[in-house]
């Protein structure tokens, strides 16, 4: 893929501006924990000179692209091949004790879904892959053939939210027992089977499914339910994260997570807040920031975005 064609990054004006305060020292380091193709991380690396920039991403791919990329910055640059629920074991290899700004660009990569091959797109044939890290195991191949009828409908269910869980993991168990499902049009051929026309109106029914199989396929929840907690932890006072997630199931892991720090932990009815329940961050935004229409007009990957913002105010655990 040719670097001209990558795609812009979503918000990076408002990540920009919401991160500069914690950027501006020298030294400061900002932590992309979604580097993908690196659009955000380069933007950052022009605008702040004074900045160290550490990028993870699961995909080597991304990360071989990036590499190239961002290779004008030098040693300003430190990329890790991991997942981000790996944030504190990187940055102590790296020997960095805490960091001033944290990037999260949630849910899959304009290069996983543009690259036909990875499995991704439900709109595009392909073999049924969908893994962000190609040197992991499970692929939606392996899921598709070797889960119960049970464990597909509980999958579709809780990662999909999709109403119909129950149907598609009985044509789905159905469909295997007479040939191996191997691709993603014989996926899609077998669900628009099972789908009440009224339903097929209402949107392509297979796009709950692939989503949910992607997040089993690469564990996103459970991971970033991890890694929330690691990155507020690494950040130094006056530090700030941003997080954009992109569909309910991530953005509620990220909303419970920043209320849980900047809310008191003063017990009930205490007449005066001690200074060790004051909080230990400060919200940065009200609730869930959207994309203007400008920007969903110019970027239509931006249409479903939900950003959220804190700094911390105080050393202090959870």
């Amino acid at each position: 893929m040719a670097l001209n064609d990558i795609h812009t990054p979503v918000l990076l004006e408002r990540c920009v501006e919401l991160l500069a305060p914690a950027l501006a020292a020298d030294g400061a380091v900002l932590v992309d924990c979604t580097l993908g193709m690196g659009g955000h991380a380069e933007a950052f690396l022009e605008r702040f000179p004074n900045i160290t920039l550490v990028g993870l991403d699961r995909d080597l791919d991304a990360l071989a692209i990036s590499r190239e990329r961002l290779a004008r910055f030098g040693d300003r640059v430190k990329l890790v091949h991991t997942v981000y629920d790996g944030i504190d074991e990187a940055l102590e290899g790296l020997g960095i004790p805490e960091v001033h700004g944290i990037l999260f660009d949630l849910g899959v990569s304009s290069l996983q879904l543009d690259e036909a091959e990875r499995g991704f797109a439900y709109s595009k044939d392909a073999p049924l892959d969908m893994r962000m890290d190609a040197t992991s195991d499970l692929t939606a191949e392996t899921v598709i053939a070797t889960y119960t009828e049970h464990e597909l409908r509980n999958i579709f269910q809780k990662y999909g939210e999709e109403k119909l869980a129950q149907r598609y993991a009985r044509k789905i168990v159905e469909a295997r027992d007479a040939r191996p499902i191997t691709r993603s049009a014989e996926l899609v051929e077998i669900i628009q089977a099972a789908t009440p026309a009224a339903v097929q109106r209402a949107g392509h029914p297979a796009k709950r499914v692939f989503q949910a199989l992607r997040i089993e396929v690469n564990q996103e929840l459970s991971v970033l339910e991890d890694a929330i907690p690691r990155a507020l932890d690494s950040l130094a006072v006056g530090g700030r994260i941003v997080v954009l997630a992109y569909q309910s199931l991530e953005d509620r892991i990220v909303k419970k997570d920043f209320q849980k720090v900047i809310a008191s932990t003063a017990p009930a009815g205490l007449p005066v807040e001690l200074p060790e329940h004051a909080p230990l961050f400060r919200a940065l935004v009200k609730g869930a920031e959207l994309a203007s229409d400008d920007e969903k007009a110019e970027n239509p990957r931006a249409t479903p975005v939900r950003l959220r913002a804190i700094e911390r105010v105080r050393k202090g655990t959870r």
